[in-house]
């Protein structure tokens, strides 16, 4: 059986009353007469059969039972008040999403990110993550960054990284099982992630023969096939700017790190109107610098290219 609390406005009551230590700075805040607040803590305390001030000539004083009690309250009263401010403030700012694969945002957005929030502090970024493609309207998504080829009806498509996909392999995985030529992937196991079509176009890319694109485990995204690369479990074919590090560290090795053309590069995506707004714009324009940036910084990088 729940107790039914008392009115809300007499609990506001107590507790100005009970902070201010006086009715009439109480009933200034609450814009009401000293008289209407005074009759609410009375209400309030016939409510509870408990005394709550010991009322002194000219002085207000909590009982021990009123002081514990606004002690809480007054945790409450904070709290909704924190609430509410926080409510207003997301009201107040822009909201920017953005809808990418787990693993970009895993291993490349999300580590920038607050690069970006110092230079747009007044926008509230939200990172999507899906390996579906976005439907702008219906998602409610402001941009998106694809890896593919690029051509997505009615909408703008800026190549970000080109970034062909490289194998990688555990070390020790390698000296057990040569890894020399492309087709030496005909004697390991190929990693999947949703996108089974990379492997495929890669291979051909290669000139590799004999060697079945379609065999190997699944993975739900990228970040379960470069796991399970740096397991020894097989050969991942992944963005070398996702395992640039894993790489740089000899974690796993790229016996192929020029890559091959396939035209598949990551893009920013994005409906053309959604430029009106300038959280859109400034993302944009930050964005493509980020990428600049690591293609000049990053060594481990050789192959990552960053279109103009």
């Amino acid at each position: 059986m729940s107790t039914q609390l008392p009115s809300l406005a007499s609990l506001r009551a107590f507790e100005a009353t009970a902070r201010h230590l006086s009715v009439t700075n109480a009933a200034r805040e609450l814009n009401v007469t000293p008289g209407a607040v005074s009759l609410q803590v009375r209400e309030l305390e016939q409510t509870l059969g408990v005394t709550l001030f010991d009322r002194r000539p000219r002085q207000l004083v909590l009982t021990e039972d009123g002081a514990s009690y606004f002690a809480t309250l007054r945790r409450a009263f904070r709290l909704m008040r924190e609430a509410t401010e926080e409510l207003l403030a997301r009201k107040r700012a822009p909201m920017l999403t953005v809808s990418c694969t787990p693993t970009f945002a895993a291993q490349w957005l999300v580590p920038r990110i607050g690069l970006f929030e110092q230079v747009m502090p007044g926008v509230d970024v939200r990172i999507s993550t899906s390996n579906r493609l976005t439907d702008f309207r219906s998602d409610g998504v402001d941009v998106a960054i694809r890896h593919g080829l690029g051509r997505y009806e009615g909408l703008a498509s800026e190549r970000l990284i080109d970034d062909d996909p490289v194998p990688v392999i555990h070390p020790a995985l390698r000296r057990k099982q040569p890894l020399d030529t492309p087709g030496d992937l005909a004697h390991h196991s190929l990693l999947h992630d949703v996108h089974r079509q990379d492997w495929r176009l890669w291979l051909d890319a290669a000139g590799a023969e004999g060697v079945d694109a379609a065999r190997g485990p699944v993975f739900l995204n990228s970040n379960g096939a470069i796991d399970a690369a740096k397991a020894g479990d097989g050969v991942a074919l992944v963005r070398l700017s996702l395992v640039a590090r894993e790489v740089a560290d000899g974690v796993l090795v790229a016996p192929f790190p020029e890559g091959v053309m396939t035209g598949l590069a990551y893009h920013l995506v994005y409906p053309p109107a959604a430029l009106d707004r300038p959280s859109v714009v400034a993302f944009r324009a930050w964005i493509l610098e980020q990428a600049r940036a690591q293609s000049l910084d990053d060594p481990a990088s050789p192959s990552l290219k960053v279109m103009p």
